[in-house]
């Protein structure tokens, strides 16, 4: 096999992977698109969303900037070598990372260390298997942290929070899949897909259940039973009204796929595998011989372009929009309450995970006083004159830092909070006490906000990694909606508490 040929094409599959989402998953977002109520938070995040997909396309970038996990499936005829195989894989990742198609993700479990291009310790993963067939199939999923952690698994009985008891059978199996996507919320970057995976040990569970997530999202399952649950969960999903971003709305899930293996009779799982909307997963066949790529998979049926809706967004009539500056006042934050959408112009910085844990026992490196903290871990490149430039920088899941927010925010003066998915009662009452607000941003429009960066100004702390490093941003026009505000209102507690209710309607047996 031509080695050269097969890293660029694995190249090639990665870039695409990580830019440009499948026609399957494009339908599944329109149809969503056109049955959401106009004026909406909801509309708002689907037409935020549209853009991104096209700028994404059209930029040949990441569509989110938390590229994920690279997860490679491969069935390769027998004779082929698998271990030139996985060099090539190794050898094409580190060149999609240092073009800022992939965001440097690997980190060393123990250290915290960033390996800074990818690989590491299990990372990579990659899977093999042999076949009949006289070419090679390649598929590859990138799954982020944000949807990756609303994965949830089930043992059956269990006791459901609105749903009651789960028992061994189909209606246990129902009741879990619909407490899955309850579960998530907002906080996977809803309207998601789900794929599910019905018996097996823990592991072998998970892995049933993000195989599902390669099928197409139009097929029909070959199980009359799966089938006709798969109908029923997106159907009842959508009334839950947890919507786009959780924000409410008609769109909470996008496909459901389920898969069933055996079990030992001790053991009852349910395990699934939610993911956001920015759903990318691709797959490829190879020439075992050139290492060419002759198929790219799906590619059947329209493609959405969503240009149209790109060029024309601007134009849509939009509730008022509150400008915000930082330095912010008190008296400026203490005026704004949930629903309202602002827009940021001037300096805010970025703070993850490695930043609050930083910040809990350390001074911070600038001065925080009224200042916005964006929760981002963002795709970051060098121009020809050696000054970096954001590819990539939409939100990461704000919940993981509910732990440290309301003690930084005291802690160091901070006025503004930006992420996805909103916070917990912690962070709501230090809002209220401090005079603070949570604003969310839309989840995986990495495009649509890195356009709206205009400069990076400076970086603090990059002994943490790219994604952990705080960046200081000089930002024009950068939108978001407030969620949690100084008057100790929570858009994210509302839905749940909607949403419980909704699912509590369908405790009843459905399946005989």
């Amino acid at each position: 096999m031509n080695l050269e040929v097969l890293e660029q094409s694995i190249y090639d599959l990665v870039t695409e992977t990580s830019t440009n989402l499948p026609k399957d998953v494009r339908r599944a977002i329109k149809k969503a698109k056109d049955a959401e109520n106009a004026g909406t938070r909801a509309a708002m995040s689907l037409d935020t969303i549209a853009n991104n997909i096209f700028m994404a396309d059209d930029q040949v970038s990441p569509i989110c900037q938390d590229t994920g996990l690279p997860t490679f499936k491969i069935k390769t005829p027998v004779g082929v070598n698998q271990l030139e195989i996985k060099e090539c894989i190794k050898n094409a990742i580190i060149r999609a990372t240092k073009d800022a198609k992939l965001r440097p993700n690997a980190v060393d479990s123990l250290t915290g260390k960033n390996s800074g291009d990818n690989l590491g310790e299990g990372v990579p993963v990659i899977k093999f298997e042999q076949w009949e067939k006289d070419y090679i199939e390649m598929k590859l999923i990138l799954k982020g942290g944000g949807c990756e952690n609303k994965n949830i698994q089930y043992s059956l009985p269990c006791e459901l929070e609105g749903l009651g008891r789960a028992g061994r059978d189909l209606e246990g199996i129902r009741k879990c899949i619909l407490h899955s996507v309850y579960q998530a919320q907002g906080q996977g970057c809803a309207a998601g897909f789900i794929g599910v995976g019905v018996g097996g040990d823990r592991s072998s569970g998970y892995d049933l259940a993000k195989e599902q997530l390669f099928r197409h999202v139009d097929d029909v399952n070959p199980n009359p039973e799966l089938a006709k649950l798969e109908d029923y969960i997106l159907e009842k999903a959508n009334t839950l009204g947890i919507g786009t971003m959780g924000f409410g709305g008609e769109a909470t899930l996008l496909g459901c796929k389920i898969g069933v293996m055996h079990r030992i009779p001790a053991s009852f799982f349910v395990s699934v595998a939610y993911n956001c909307w920015a759903y990318r997963r691709m797959a490829i066949d190879l020439d075992a011989n050139s290492g060419e790529i002759k198929n790219w998979h799906y590619q059947d049926g329209e493609k959405i372009a969503f240009d149209e809706t790109a060029a024309t967004q601007d134009d849509q009539p939009s509730k008022e929009v509150i400008e915000l500056r930082a330095p912010i006042t008190e008296e400026q934050i203490r005026s704004l309450k949930v629903g309202d959408v602002v827009k940021i112009t001037g300096r805010m910085y970025t703070g993850r995970d490695a930043i609050h844990h930083h910040l809990t026992s350390h001074d911070a490196p600038v001065d925080l006083n009224g200042q916005i903290i964006y929760h981002c871990g963002p795709v970051m490149a060098k121009d020809e004159d050696d000054r970096w430039v954001v590819k990539a920088a939409g939100p990461t899941t704000s919940i993981r830092e509910e732990p440290y927010q309301g003690d930084i925010m005291k802690k160091f003066g901070i006025r503004a909070v930006m992420g996805k998915g909103g916070m917990g009662p912690k962070t709501l009452q230090a809002l209220k006490e401090h005079g603070g607000v949570y604003l969310n941003a839309i989840g995986g429009a990495a495009q649509y906000y890195a356009d709206c960066i205009k400069s990076v100004d400076g970086v603090d702390l990059m002994e943490f990694g790219i994604p952990e490093a705080m960046w200081h941003l000089n930002v024009e026009d950068f939108t978001a909606v407030v969620t949690m505000d100084s008057h100790g209102n929570s858009l994210h507690a509302d839905v749940q508490k909607s949403s419980l209710e909704k699912l509590a309607a369908h405790a009843e047996p459905v399946f005989k």
